[in-house]
């Protein structure tokens, strides 16, 4: 089967976070959602739960406890019992669940900088004290300073792949980062697994290493980033400590947190069923069209940017342009700035959108930039 990719998909006056702010003339390349309208599997699916039209309390459904253990497996060779699973509305609840269930209050936690806002927000607002682990870019790619990771904490906040530097973490990189950093609970969010683009290259979840270092992780995975229905929330948190698992999912069990919806449910669930009915066929395909469009920006945008390897986002260095943001969004593109992940020289483009959308933008950077 073939899918249209390039398909031109209106979403002003949808409510899109990403349309609404800036208006219609503006091209917005900032929130980490695409243009792209979900697999029609995942449509089809919505569709017969509508149409049954009893949307009531719903349970976690056995048959996606069954589908992630089963794909977990198959993709990464790791092996989950259904017991660890904890279902969340969203990979950002999980972030903050676990900086103020199992972190002591006087108990240090790790941030990558620069990374995703929430990893540091949630030891912010839990509140809980932290030290920043620089990024430094090595051989063209934006790894964690090892000097950093020695110090002594509580808990490390991993992003793998890495959001905003597109880092996807090698094996050998994952091991060192466990060793480096002891006892500490790893909090790992790895929400783009799925979005690996570049070829011969693949996602390891740090969990998945050893015995020891999955008893002491937290892994967040949702499918919502990859086949795009992040409105509709589903996601889950693999725990293997008993002890972890019941801390962590206190205010879930208490309904202080709400569980996933029913769309999120069926959406998850149809996004992972095999065979015809399933959706790794559209993936792939939109894995080969975001490369396509990684490789547009890389080579036209004017700015220095590290290769993306995972993610539909490049993480571009503005440290030469004043008021960068502004800048491009007084040419009619907006981006996400880069104070918004801890480092102002910076912005993020989302390359997540239909390719001649995204050539526009291009010209209107470039047209800025001179």
């Amino acid at each position: 089967m073939s899918y249209d990719f390039d398909a031109p998909a209106e979403r002003v006056g949808t409510w899109s976070t990403r349309w609404e702010r800036y208006g219609r003339e503006v091209i917005p390349l900032w929130v980490a959602d695409s243009d792209f309208r979900a697999p029609p599997a995942v449509l089809a699916a919505l569709e017969r739960r509508v149409r049954h039209g009893i949307l009531g309390y719903t349970t976690a459904p056995e048959a996606l406890r069954e589908a992630i253990v089963e794909r977990l497996a198959r993709l990464y060779g790791w092996r989950i019992e259904a017991s660890w699973l904890v279902f969340l509305p969203g990979v950002v609840p999980g972030l903050h669940l676990a900086a103020r269930h199992l972190v002591p209050p006087d108990g240090h936690v790790l941030v990558p900088r620069p990374v995703y806002q929430h990893l540091r927000r949630a030891a912010e607002l839990a509140p809980r004290p932290f030290s920043e682990v620089p990024l430094v870019l090595q051989r063209g790619r934006w790894v964690l300073d090892e000097d950093a990771l020695r110090k002594k904490a509580k808990l490390l906040f991993l992003c793998n792949p890495q959001n905003p530097g597109g880092t996807v973490f090698r094996r050998e990189e994952l091991a060192r980062i466990a060793q480096l950093t002891g006892d500490a609970l790893i909090v790992s969010d790895e929400i783009h697994c799925e979005l690996v683009l570049e070829p011969g290259l693949r996602h390891v979840p740090i969990a998945s290493l050893a015995p020891e270092i999955s008893r002491r992780t937290v892994t967040l995975m949702s499918p919502n980033k990859a086949f795009n229905f992040p409105a509709a929330g589903c996601a889950w948190a693999v725990i293997e400590d008993a002890g972890l698992r019941k801390a962590f999912a206190a205010e879930l069990v208490a309904h202080v947190q709400p569980s996933p919806s029913v769309f999120g449910y069926e959406a998850a669930l149809a996004a992972f069923k095999g065979g015809d009915r399933g959706c790794d066929g559209w993936l792939a395909a939109q894995i080969e069209y975001l490369r396509g469009n990684r490789d547009l920006v890389e080579k036209e945008i004017g700015l220095p940017v590290a290769h993306v390897e995972a993610t539909y986002l490049a993480w571009l260095d503005c440290a030469g342009v004043a008021d960068a943001h502004e800048r491009f969004l007084k040419h009619g593109v907006a981006l996400s700035p880069g104070a918004q992940f801890g480092d102002a020289r910076f912005a993020r483009l989302n390359f997540g959108t239909q390719r001649a959308r995204l050539r526009e933008a291009l010209a209107r950077m470039r047209s800025a930039l001179r």
